[in-house]
């Protein structure tokens, strides 16, 4: 008992100076007045860590504050390890760890004050100041110094407050569902979450659309809005809590059945350049077909999907001889082998020139006029836009999860944003860190509000 209050005195006054235990004190109070002002009960600035977390989500920063939280949590033990050395200076087996301690502190340090720097430009822009007051957050001794004058005049209010608005956005996005179509894809989804810090992080919440068949639908949105999680979800890679059918039927009580429904062509080619074409799709024909199909029937299909995507005169070639756009027609020819009914591609002129890429892109324009639905994620969409009939868009709240912001036609997104690009609407829904307008979280509501009449 008495090592354990030596232990705590010695932290609480032989490694703190006067001054320091000054500015923690005031540290804590801003902390209190920030917390108070965003929303959240200000008794969580008492507890260690756990308020790091909190000025985190205060400031728009949730997953910095978590690592935030975890670095303050480190330093604190790394500090104890360094007095229990100090009180055992005569033992050599401890004191050969302390280059290595030292290492690790130094790293952690760095971290911590790196996501104290993004917390704190989060809290620039949630009070709406200049960047020059993160001169203060470099020492740490002074980052009580804005948290008081931020949290004690009424000139400085937050943007938003934390509570109230996602009380706003579960209050208007968890309403209605699409219809489910006996000819289509029908996607309600209510979220997709992961366990995070001890808790449920959301990557995707109240997605509901019907997509009918024969449309070719553009996927927006910016970095970290969860294009690939809804994919995974739609697709039943990854499943959500939600329902997925394709023309009546479950996607995800049925998935061995409906993956052969389903044609996914990833951004990474994955084939042997060693094997040639005609190898290479009817190796993919003996995975993606039924297993009693004869091989003369396999061959056929082979042949008939050579014919569609132009790959007959290079059946003979290997792989690593072809051009970037064979290729790209090669990995969608693979997928394309089982003649899938929803079809979803990532990036697939990642690449290539305007001239290929609108050549392929018209390609998959075909692919949709027979009936199929084709969902792509591109990142030059306006060089192809007349060849879509939809976009979705996604964009990444307040709280980091992905929302619905917009489902419909490409004029009705237009007029719906303001905007007359795709890459513009992008722009206009990503966070203002990214480069953005930072407005995702108005054009979710207010599609919300649309689909909520």
């Amino acid at each position: 008992m008495s090592n354990i209050l030596r232990l705590v005195l010695t932290l609480l006054f032989d490694a703190y100076s006067p001054f320091l235990v000054a500015a923690r004190a005031l540290y804590i109070a801003g902390a209190w007045l920030l917390l108070r002002k965003s929303g959240i009960a200000g008794w969580w600035s008492l507890i260690p860590w756990a308020r790091e977390y909190q000025l985190g989500r205060c400031a728009a920063r949730e997953p910095e504050g978590r690592y935030l939280c975890v670095t303050s949590m480190l330093i604190t033990v790394l500090d104890v390890v360094g007095i229990c050395f100090q009180w055992n200076k005569d033992n050599e087996t401890l004191i050969a760890f302390v280059p290595l301690i030292f290492v690790i502190l130094v790293s952690v340090m760095l971290v911590h004050f790196i996501y104290n720097i993004r917390v704190f430009a989060g809290f620039t822009h949630v009070y709406g100041v200049s960047r020059w007051w993160l001169v203060f957050c470099i020492i740490d001794e002074l980052r009580f110094i804005p948290m008081l004058v931020w949290g004690l005049s009424g000139k400085y209010q937050p943007a938003w407050k934390v509570e109230d608005l996602k009380a706003e956005l579960e209050r208007l996005a968890t309403h209605g569902s699409a219809t489910v179509m006996n000819e289509g894809l029908t996607v309600n989804l209510k979220d997709r979450h992961v366990k995070e810090f001890f808790q449920k992080k959301y990557l995707l919440k109240d997605i509901h659309m019907a997509i009918p068949q024969g449309h070719m639908v553009l996927l927006l949105g910016g970095s970290g809005a969860g294009k690939t999680t809804f994919l995974n979800a739609v697709n039943g890679y990854e499943k959500a809590d939600a329902s997925v059918t394709l023309n009546g039927n479950d996607m995800y009580r049925d998935y061995k059945k409906m993956q052969y429904e389903v044609g996914f062509v990833p951004q990474q080619e994955l084939m042997r350049g060693k094997d040639t074409v005609k190898k290479t799709l009817l190796d993919a024909a003996k995975l993606r077909l039924s297993k009693d199909i004869p091989a003369e029937e396999r061959e056929k299909r082979v042949n008939e999907v050579m014919e569609i995507f132009g790959l007959v005169p290079v059946k003979n070639h290997l792989v690593e001889k072809l051009s970037g756009g064979q290729k790209k027609r090669l990995s969608i020819s693979m997928e394309f082998i089982s003649n899938p009914s929803l079809f979803i591609l990532d990036e697939p002129d990642s690449g290539l020139d305007g001239v290929m890429a609108r050549e392929l892109f018209e390609q998959l324009r075909g692919i949709a006029d027979t009936g199929k639905i084709v969902i792509v994620i591109t990142h030059t969409p306006d060089r192809v836009i007349d060849l879509f009939d939809d976009v979705i868009v996604l964009a990444k709240d307040s709280s980091r999860t992905g929302r619905l912001a917009f489902y419909g036609s490409i004029d009705d997104a237009r007029a719906f944003f303001n905007r007359n690009t795709m890459e513009e609407i992008v722009k206009t829904i990503n966070q203002k860190e990214e480069g953005g307008d930072g407005l995702a979280d108005e054009f979710v509501l207010k599609y919300a509000e649309v689909q909520n009449g």
